[in-house]
């Protein structure tokens, strides 16, 4: 990511410190550059923390603590959803069952645990504020970014458990930021990628997309994050980023939120493409964005030239003092709720992980919210093994990022190996049909993601079915409205997710191929 900074008059000291403290950043690799390390002391808002920025939890306690100390009025922030997003937990694959599936159990204490246990190996290593939980309504099944980030279809049962998550994380002192508002459930798009179009009447809105956002709000949350996506019917020609309608109108004044409002990712295509990073930070600023987000690949120069433009904004009036001001008070004030630094302890003292070695839901817990199509396991029944899974490689979206996923991460981290160490894995990805159908080792499991949005991999699983009747195919992604490419729905492809479909495979293998009691389901 490039920038270019306009020809401006230098901001003087005080202007400069607050554009500087609306700004958040990420970077590269496991130790902060010295220019971003001098920029939190000149006043820069804070740090946001990705994947690459944690190697271990003893790195990332020290690499927390000289980011807090360089800059004591920041904040420092991080996407950890519990499930398929997770950046503490990227060599592994989460802990945490994750977002839809906590919706189909629906149990608002369980939710609330869960977001509590985030926000203390959150805490445990100093990070101050996380990127969740996703308010979204996942009303399309097409959604390639949101889907099992979601709560559910359902607007109340989404508002119950985002309320639930936000008290649990914010009782640890961190704070939450519930997203994407107004809403990124019924996009077929990807707003990191494109300018996804949401044409719904303000009172479909209220009635759906809103509500979750209300409940966040009634619950305390310290900040919501905003969506790059155009909502024609409420302001034609700006995204939600950058729209005074949407955030000042709708957010401010009608929801009554009074806390830090976050921009998404501005080098995202959806806020800044056609327009650059730049005057995005000066139209989200002027819309009533407080922090405004940046990826990891920015320089020096893009906070400068960000900078620049901002205060050539105000020098010409198209953006008040007193919104930079209210903007950089917002955020300083955010930063005085963290949680105090934790100590720098000897990496004997640190735990393995960021979280409780053992997960907070049991996976045969997990297991009963699945979705199991009746019968689909019986072919499974007494056969003792897998022959083959067909594992089924999509590309992540940007925001779940390169991370170990389901029964394969949980089988890297068992304590003993399951029936998925003596099955032949075929990775299948987007380049060639599946070979020889019926010459695989039976039976055959299909594991995958999403699978119904992959034309590759809906042709891989026709052709097994087509060849053989011991195919049972599994979706740990958001499966498709008639579920035709989901035996097994799991709604979620963390870690633990995984180690509940290994048991429920493993049950259906000796023999228990009925599925487990499972509670009523509202989506």
């Amino acid at each position: 990511m490039s920038a270019q900074a306009p020809t401006a008059p230098a901001a003087d000291g005080a202007l400069r410190r607050d554009i500087l403290a609306t700004l958040l950043p990420g970077f590269e690799g496991p130790d902060a550059p010295g220019w971003l390390l001098g920029l939190l002391r000149d006043g820069l808002g804070g740090v946001c923390l990705f994947g690459s920025n944690v190697a271990s939890p003893g790195q990332l306690r020290g690499l927390v603590a000289a980011l807090r100390e360089a800059g004591p009025a920041s904040v420092v922030a991080i996407d950890e959803e519990g499930g398929d997003v997770t950046r503490l937990h990227v060599a592994t694959g989460s802990p945490y069952p994750g977002n839809a599936l906590l919706g189909r159990l629906d149990d608002v204490e369980l939710t609330e645990r869960v977001a509590r246990a985030v926000g203390e190996a959150l805490a445990s290593v100093g990070i101050t504020m996380t990127f969740a939980p996703d308010a979204d309504v996942n009303s399309n099944a097409a959604n390639p970014v949101i889907g099992v980030r979601s709560f559910g279809a359902d607007p109340a049962l989404a508002a119950r458990h985002t309320a639930a998550w936000t008290r649990g994380v914010q009782s640890t002192g961190v704070a939450a930021s519930a997203k994407h508002f107004p809403g990124h459930g019924d996009t077929a798009e990807d707003s990191h990628l494109a300018l996804p179009v949401v044409d719904l009447p303000l009172s479909e809105l209220r009635s759906r997309e809103l509500v979750p956002f209300r409940a966040a709000i009634e619950a305390g949350t310290r900040s919501i994050m905003t969506s790059h996506i155009l909502l024609p019917q409420l302001d034609a020609e700006l995204p939600a980023t950058l729209s005074p309608r949407i955030l000042g109108g709708l957010l401010r004044d009608e929801l009554g939120f009074e806390g830090v409002i976050v921009s998404d990712a501005l080098d995202m295509r959806g806020a800044s493409g056609g327009r650059g990073i730049p005057e995005a930070a000066v139209l989200a600023l002027a819309a009533g964005c407080d922090l405004l987000c940046i990826g990891t690949d920015v320089s020096e120069e893009t906070i400068e030239a960000m900078v620049a433009a901002v205060a050539r904004a105000v020098a010409d009036g198209r953006l008040s003092r007193a919104r930079v001001a209210d903007a950089a008070g917002r955020v300083r004030a955010l930063a005085t709720t963290a949680p105090p630094v934790p100590a720098t302890a000897a990496s004997a003292a640190v735990p393995a992980e960021p979280a409780a070695a053992e997960p907070i839901v049991p996976p045969e817990a997990i297991a009963r919210a699945f979705d199991l199509r009746t019968g689909s396991l019986d072919v499974l029944a007494g056969r003792q093994r897998i022959g083959t899974v067909v594992r089924v490689d999509t590309v992540a979206n940007i925001a779940v990022g390169s991370v170990p996923w389901g029964p394969f991460a949980a089988e890297a981290g068992a304590s003993r190996p399951s029936w998925l160490s003596t099955a032949r894995v075929l990775a299948l990805a987007d380049v060639a049909p599946l070979a020889d159908p019926e010459g695989l080792a039976g039976p055959v499991l299909v594991i995958g993601k999403d699978l119904h949005r992959h034309a590759f991999a809906v042709a891989a699983v026709d052709a097994l079915r087509a060849a053989r009747d011991d195919v049972v195919v599994c979706d740990l992604g958001w499966p498709g409205e008639d579920r035709a490419y989901a035996d097994v729905a799991s709604f979620g492809a963390s870690r633990v997710a995984g180690a509940a479909l290994i048991a429920t495979i493993g049950q259906a293998l000796t023999g228990a191929a009925s599925a487990p009691d499972r509670p009523a389901v509202t989506e």
